[in-house]
């Protein structure tokens, strides 16, 4: 499992950096929240410009992306379901959780992942276009709603729509439809900034680490427990039962979609946190836990599944 392990030094390495400049305190008491607004607003739209543009379309809508979007359907519902009926959480919070619940890391994990356990870096876009083109419109339609108490929907969701993510990723679907080739005088640049994304994101995580010790927060601890046991255990399992008994996929395929789903909780969902004020402690240690706690469970599902 040297190429698990490969993946996960990769991001690991940055978080530790990260980690290292937030204890010297390198970049002041701004650092997080500057890389942070430079993530969200410039380097994750060009990240999903490059990589939605240069996918291919067949791989794009395969049928990995009806079973992925079904199985983070079965836990972001379960996940509110116990939040608001059980614990009466607020709709920030459970919006919060039910995303690292369900929402997983296709970008700075699922690629390399995908690359070296699955042979080839394509298998993660299918996720990728659900969670940016469907996922992430939704999400930040409620968290816009929800941060400046928009109460008419429609302009939440036109709100939603101006956001350079979902600029971005629209972008780069309609590219790829197209079967224009971006030209490499063009292409060059954009993928020059977009490769900052990954490592500035895990560095601003690795930041945010210091001086902060997991599920020690009291009120967010239950919460993340649960998020992570729906993410690393649940999840994966949906996509076995759905892939083989409602979809028929084969066993390749069916290995495919559950490594998908075990990935870790996408660290973009940090950068929500940051940007719009909900969930910030909950989603930090959802994505520690999972990301570590995916480890095992990927190598498993390898042993099991791996064709």
């Amino acid at each position: 499992m040297i190429a698990i392990l490969t993946g996960f030094a990769v991001v690991g390495v940055a978080i530790l950096t990260g980690y290292i400049i937030g204890r010297i305190d390198l970049l002041g008491e701004t650092g997080i929240a500057v890389l942070s607004r430079l993530s969200f607003f410039v380097l994750n739209p060009f990240l999903m410009l490059v990589v939605l543009s240069d996918a291919d379309v067949g791989m794009l809508f395969s049928s990995l992306l009806p079973v992925s979007a079904a199985a983070a359907a079965v836990v972001i519902a379960l996940y509110v379901l116990i939040a608001k009926l059980a614990w009466r959480r607020r709709w920030g919070d459970t919006v919060m959780g039910a995303l690292t619940s369900g929402q997983v890391n296709g970008n700075n994990i699922g690629i390399p992942i995908s690359t070296y356990l699955l042979g080839n870096a394509a298998y993660a876009a299918p996720i990728i276009l659900m969670q940016q083109i469907a996922l992430t419109p939704i999400t930040l339609t409620v968290l816009d709603a929800i941060s400046n108490g928009e109460t008419k929907w429609w302009k939440a969701i036109a709100r939603a729509f101006r956001n350079p993510l979902v600029i971005g990723s629209l972008l780069g679907l309609a590219i790829a439809l197209s079967g224009i080739e971006i030209p490499t005088i063009v292409h060059e640049p954009l993928q020059l900034v977009a490769n900052a994304a990954v490592p500035v994101i895990l560095i601003s995580f690795g930041m945010s680490l210091h001086g902060q010790r997991v599920l020690t927060v009291k009120g967010t601890r239950r919460d993340a427990l649960v998020a992570t046991a729906l993410k690393l255990v649940v999840m994966p399992l949906a996509a076995y039962l759905l892939g083989r008994f409602a979809f028929g996929l084969d066993d390749h395929a069916l290995y495919v979609v559950v490594v998908l789903a075990a990935l870790p909780t996408a660290q973009n969902l940090f950068n929500y946190a940051q940007r719009y004020g909900e969930g910030y402690t909950l989603v930090r240690d959802v994505i520690f836990l999972t990301t570590v706690g995916c480890v095992p469970v990927l190598f498993f599902t390898g042993l099991l599944l791996g064709t």
